[in-house]
């Protein structure tokens, strides 16, 4: 009977990969033209001079995650060394340090309304903090509690309601006043690296990414998956939603950014080169979703024409890995932070 049985799966695996191999030619049959050589009537992009405007010195350790509040002013950021840091962007100046219960603390969110921050990490817990009030005991509560560690963390456009991510495979979403879990997505075959909200006010849809070498998209209604893709080739690192909310952009360890289009429900762009070996630690696009900024391991930011899939600028200064890029909710900013224990904001 197990021979039987395993014969039956062998069987069951083979017609599943000529399944999608059947669509994958489907798909290749509507790929009649490139992304980049339609866009080359249009003018190349005339990228501003980024200047590093403020460094923000103050953690021990690797900073590990970066979010701006909805004031365009201050930003909150987590690191290797177990502190959770609110910074004035303006002044580089703390505003206020939180601890957490171990180190590696690998997620760091700002609420929407910029009262709460919330992180997370190796605790296998998320916290969350209101801003100004007195008292350690009224600042903090335990939100989110799994059952491995916790790599990202975002508020689900209100502070109600928390998703996180983590090494169990699977990413949850959580009330953030009781503190209950209210729905969880499974779908990844290894740890969550990556989530990001699409942009608008509903809240429904979010994108996810894993070591599974996966990117999925999400409706929060239902505990499936809606859209998979998997066209990178080792860990993806970072997902975000197009300001238009039709595209995704994904990084990896396989040294590429792709760009997923959902309508297409596929590829439509790579942004590599030979000369680029290190692997893609974070992504972020510009306002108008014209530029897609990517932070790699080999200590640089670039710019990328999203369009034209051209590079058009290197962002160079920190001294080690660039594991965290966030453009400020106007736009006017860029910040980066890095493994060298420092965040710089670019202008």
């Amino acid at each position: 009977m197990a021979g039987g049985a395993e014969e039956t799966l062998a069987a069951l695996l083979r017609e599943a990969e000529a399944l999608k191999a059947r669509l994958e030619e489907e798909r290749q049959k509507l790929n009649d033209v490139t992304l980049a050589s339609v866009a080359e009537r249009l003018e190349a992009v005339n990228f501003p001079n980024l200047k590093p405007r403020r460094v923000l010195k103050g953690h021990q350790s690797k900073v590990l995650a970066a979010d701006w509040a909805p004031d365009k002013r201050r930003l909150v950021s987590s690191s290797q060394d177990g502190k959770v840091i609110v910074w004035d962007a303006f002044t580089a100046s703390k505003e206020q340090t939180f601890s957490m219960p171990s180190t590696w603390v690998m997620a760091a969110a700002y609420a929407p309304s910029g009262n709460m921050v919330a992180a997370g990490g190796l605790d296998n817990k998320v916290t969350v903090w209101a801003l100004g009030e007195e008292g350690e005991g009224a600042r903090r509560r335990t939100v989110a509690t799994g059952t491995a560690y916790m790599s990202c963390c975002v508020f689900a456009h209100s502070e109600r309601q928390l998703l996180t991510g983590g090494g169990d495979g699977a990413c949850a979403l959580w009330d953030v006043e009781s503190g209950q879990l209210l729905q969880a997505f499974p779908g990844h075959g290894a740890d969550v690296s990556a989530l990001d909200l699409a942009p608008s006010d509903a809240g429904d849809t979010f994108a996810s990414a894993g070591a599974d070498r996966a990117v999925l998209l999400w409706d929060a209604r239902t505990p499936h998956a809606v859209q998979a893709f998997d066209a990178h080739d080792s860990d993806v690192n970072c997902v975000r939603f197009h300001p238009g909310g039709d595209a995704l952009a994904s990084g990896a360890d396989d040294a590429a950014c792709r760009l997923w289009d959902l309508r297409a429900d596929r590829e439509v762009a790579a942004y590599r080169k030979e000369a680029l070996l290190f692997g893609v630690a974070a992504v972020e696009w510009s306002v108008s979703g014209r530029l897609l900024f990517a932070g790699y391991h080999d200590h640089t930011a670039c710019a990328w024409d999203a369009l034209r899939v051209s590079r058009v600028a290197v962002l160079c200064g920190h001294e080690h890995r660039v594991s965290a890029v966030r453009r400020s909710p106007d736009g006017t900013a860029l910040a980066t932070a890095s493994w060298d224990a420092t965040l710089r904001i670019w202008a």
